[in-house]
């Protein structure tokens, strides 16, 4: 887990949701698996209710890239540009319940904002920040560059620092503004990010900043959609 989890692999270009080859992660799971020996596998594609909507099987490799193949062209949706403002959510629960795990509805929309842009999220957190673990990240350190300084130092781990890490990578890109009753706004700038009262009040400000002509993407369930930028872009 400290080198899976570590940032010699997830701060690698390609270590990033939709992306297989050249993926260290990815790489690194099939090897294990292939050493370990897999002459089967059976995998299924759920839709949002939980239905089953695919089935392959066979060959470990060839039946996984086939599932994927499927996945991709339901979940993949294209931006013909980088957007100004991007407003999302975690999917509600399970996946909102906490900040650690609200993280992932940031990551999955990244790929479609710009530099400097802002990313609004509505995010349940009815039982708060995260495990004790990640609650101390925050009060060891005063902002995320210094936790990256420290985490890339190589002689520091602890349990659920690749959350930090990944959010770390979203706020270098943009602006990350939540909109939550289950933590205070006061907590919630302690986890080194802006809040708002209402996603209305949220979009208002970003448009003061982008102004009225300011492109907008809305991705009602972040961590279920594929956003990318079309090539031609």
């Amino acid at each position: 887990m400290k080198v899976w989890h570590g940032p010699d692999f997830l701060e690698h270009p390609r270590a990033d949701c939709g992306i297989l080859e050249g993926n260290p992660v990815h790489e690194e799971n099939t090897r294990i698996a292939q050493m370990a020996g897999c002459d089967f596998i059976v995998n299924v594609t759920l839709d949002e209710q939980r239905q089953v909507t695919s089935i392959v099987a066979g060959d470990m490799l060839r039946a996984f890239e086939k599932g994927v193949e499927f996945v991709e062209s339901v979940v993949k949706s294209e931006v013909p540009q980088p957007c100004d403002i991007v407003v999302t959510s975690s999917a509600g629960y399970p996946l909102d319940t906490t900040f650690y795990q609200s993280i992932k509805g940031l990551t999955g929309v990244l790929p479609i904002v710009k530099q400097g842009g802002t990313i609004i999220i509505a995010a349940g957190l009815t039982e708060g920040i995260g495990s004790p673990e990640f609650q101390r990240l925050f009060a060891e350190h005063e902002n995320l560059e210094a936790f990256m300084q420290q985490i890339l130092g190589k002689d520091y781990f602890v349990m659920d620092q690749w959350q930090l890490e990944k959010m770390a990578k979203v706020c270098r890109k943009a602006n990350v503004t939540y909109v939550s009753d289950g933590l205070s706004a006061e907590t919630l700038r302690g986890l080194f990010v802006e809040t708002a009262p209402s996603v209305e009040q949220a979009v208002a400000d970003a448009l003061k900043i982008y102004g009225s002509d300011a492109r907008i993407a809305v991705v009602p369930k972040g961590p279920y959609v594929l956003p990318v930028v079309a090539a031609s872009a």
